[in-house]
């Protein structure tokens, strides 16, 4: 229709790269959603939103609009971020546990998503930890491989390795534990989730339960009854997760300067496990029936 006005904006999200018409709304819808991917992209990997930045800025300033272009660049920009933090990191006090394994070894991180997402940093001793728990494990059962999960992330003490509470200094590391099939036999590197977490151990019928009846508004220990049955019916293979802690609560102990295993209480129980170092994280933590997590003085 002649002499009508065309929206500044009319559908803003799918044009916020394109907004060429004199409006307020458009230059804020656009700093909203940078500043939204940047803090996503800041929690989910700390150095994120900063290669996110730096992207951003060399588009603009190469006049680049495509946005195959643009994801390109902060691709390549977060690759390069990601190499030069695993170069920078042991001056922070933390090194990476290496996602690239082989047959031969037997430590080994679940999933490469953990180093993409670059959560696999620790500290050096609880390297050393990991890594001498794992030859252990391959010295009394021969072959096995120990799988570790969450570690932390390369810089800055305190800042958080969401969901978790506590992964925030580099001495934190979680580890899969030992699964056997429906048969009895050992699976060995093998986790009941992609990832080795939110699988969980039910506990039986009159197990204790230290949670019962609590509603907490604010916490991150989320049941996931949805996800359970999609999980292979894999139980703990009890004999090697409990030669795992018995090592963490005396070599590692006396060596790593192990500090605390969070086990939940039912677990705990049933593997007959007794050392005052292994205790329950608490209700507002996640659970950890699906995972052992270790953490050094």
């Amino acid at each position: 229709m002649q002499g009508a006005r065309r929206p500044p904006c009319a559908s803003p999200l799918p044009h916020l790269w394109q907004c060429n018409f004199p409006t307020q709304g458009c230059p804020v819808l656009r700093f909203i959603l940078h500043a939204l991917i940047v803090i996503t992209l800041t929690l989910l990997t700390q150095i994120g939103g900063l290669a996110y930045l730096v992207a951003l800025a060399a588009s603009r300033a190469w006049g680049i609009r495509r946005f195959l272009a643009k994801l390109a660049i902060f691709l390549l920009c977060y690759v390069s971020a990601s190499f030069a933090a695993g170069l920078a990191a042991p001056a922070f006090g933390r090194v990476p546990l290496s996602c690239m394994s082989n047959a031969t070894d037997r430590l080994v991180v679940r999933s490469p998503i953990y180093c993409l997402l670059n959560r696999n940093y620790v500290r050096p001793e609880v390297r050393d930890l990991a890594k001498a728990l794992a030859a252990h494990m391959d010295e009394e059962f021969p072959g096995t491989v120990t799988t570790a999960l969450d570690a932390n992330f390369p810089f800055v003490n305190g800042f958080p390795l969401l969901p978790h509470l506590s992964h925030a200094d580099g001495k934190k590391l979680d580890f899969a534990y030992y699964y056997k099939d429906a048969d009895g036999a050992f699976l060995n590197g093998v986790t009941r989730s992609p990832i080795g977490y939110f699988a969980f151990e039910e506990p039986a019928p009159g197990d204790e339960l230290p949670c019962e009846g609590r509603n907490d508004w604010l916490t991150t220990r989320w049941d996931f009854d949805a996800l359970q049955p999609l999980f292979p019916a894999y139980r703990i293979e009890e004999q090697r997760t409990s030669e795992a802690v018995r090592w963490l609560t005396s070599e590692g102990v006396a060596r790593f300067r192990l500090e605390k295993i969070f086990i939940e209480p039912h677990l705990k129980n049933a593997l007959g496990i007794t050392d005052s170092h292994v205790r329950f994280q608490g209700c507002r933590a996640a659970r950890h029936d699906d995972h052992l997590h270790i953490q050094v003085e």
